[in-house]
């Protein structure tokens, strides 16, 4: 059964099946919209003609607005395993026939991989895959033209975040934790494991655009290829140690050591420490989320003021605008953060923060 919906300029078919499983033959996932909506508000900045590569196309939805909301593609070649999917995919651009400009469209019906290799190369590769983005990162990174824009989502955050530690070690190379940094920490974890992909063909991949929303991760990648630049990349990769006890934390190159309170460090990582945002990219994006985005403290990691309260046995902290307002005496530059409600990203101390929720 199917039904006929809308999505930004596109009209699409999609299966009436409202619960989400990788069973299905084909399925459409509502709650990723505003993926949708971001790649094609950001793919809408790119000047350049586009070669855009789909391997991952499912219902052709991302497809079909590409084609009726893009005017910069020049080149789109479409690919789902699923045969249903394909039949359905062909469907779904006859519906949009009369708003489509682009002339160069293919549809093929292969494997992910066969399809990418089989392929001359794109500047914009999207892997959307039913979680884990891994078996499909070689070959879209060799697939990727030089100033590519790779994007890759990942549903299964329960590694990366905490949840399932030993999958995320075997499948990400790092280790997580499960506390209230677990979003950024995991997507930080991402980000490595795809630029040591990137790395490994003397790519380095750049986040341009980083958010965590819902049940997944998503990362843009700008590809800029050369050995010293992938180099550079690997040097920001480091451990992050954390404080159970006073929840102090600092970037290292080793996973161990002892905080200034006595405690003995847990770790995360190796993760990404770098910027997750390319601030001249998302000034130019008109999406209310990507500018939220934008607004964003690039300091590597929060304070979540619930988390703080809680270890310094404080009854009452205030609201967390209040606290926010506070600090931006000392940090201007401080802001909320979209991986946790009442948190903040600032450049002060761990102490500075304490002092501040202590009133003093």
């Amino acid at each position: 059964m199917f039904e006929q919906i809308q999505e930004g300029n596109a009209t699409v078919n999609v299966p009436a099946e409202k619960k989400i499983s990788k069973d299905l033959p084909v399925f459409y996932n509502p709650i990723m919209k505003l993926n949708r909506d971001v790649s094609v508000d950001l793919l809408k900045t790119v000047k350049k003609d586009l070669q855009v590569g789909l391997p991952l196309a499912g219902t052709g939805v991302r497809a079909a607005r590409f084609l009726t909301e893009l005017k910069n593609i020049k080149l789109i070649a479409i690919n789902d395993l699923s045969s249903d999917a394909v039949d359905l995919i062909r469907k779904n651009l006859n519906l949009n026939k009369n708003k489509i400009k682009c002339k160069d469209v293919t549809i093929s019906n292969e494997d992910a991989n066969k399809f990418l290799l089989n392929s001359k190369g794109f500047d914009y590769i999207d892997i959307d895959p039913f979680g884990s983005p891994n078996n499909f990162l070689e070959n879209s990174i060799r697939r990727l033209a030089r100033e590519g824009i790779l994007a890759v989502t990942a549903t299964d955050t329960g590694a990366m975040s905490g949840t399932f530690p030993k999958a995320c070690v075997r499948k990400y190379w790092a280790k997580p934790l499960r506390n209230e940094l677990m979003h950024e920490i995991g997507i930080r974890i991402l980000i490595r494991k795809v630029q040591l992909m990137g790395v490994q063909n003397d790519r380095a991949l750049i986040p341009i655009l980083s958010y965590s929303k819902d049940h997944y991760f998503r990362i843009f990648f700008r590809c800029e290829k050369g050995k010293e630049k992938a180099d550079n990349i690997i040097k920001q990769h480091s451990y992050l140690l954390y404080c159970p006890k006073c929840l102090n934390r600092e970037l290292s190159k080793f996973n161990s050591g002892e905080c200034s309170c006595g405690k003995e460090y847990d770790f995360a990582g190796p993760l990404y420490n770098g910027d997750l945002q390319d601030k001249k990219v998302l000034k130019k994006v008109k999406n209310e989320f990507v500018q939220s985005l934008y607004k964003e403290n690039e300091t590597p990691f929060f304070y979540d003021i619930h988390a703080f309260a809680k270890s310094m046995k404080l009854a009452t902290v205030g609201k967390t605008i209040e606290i926010l307002e506070k600090v931006r005496k000392k940090d201007k530059k401080a802001t909320l953060t979209h991986f946790r409600e009442n948190s903040i990203k600032t450049k002060l101390s761990v102490n500075e923060f304490k002092k501040i929720l202590k009133n003093k």
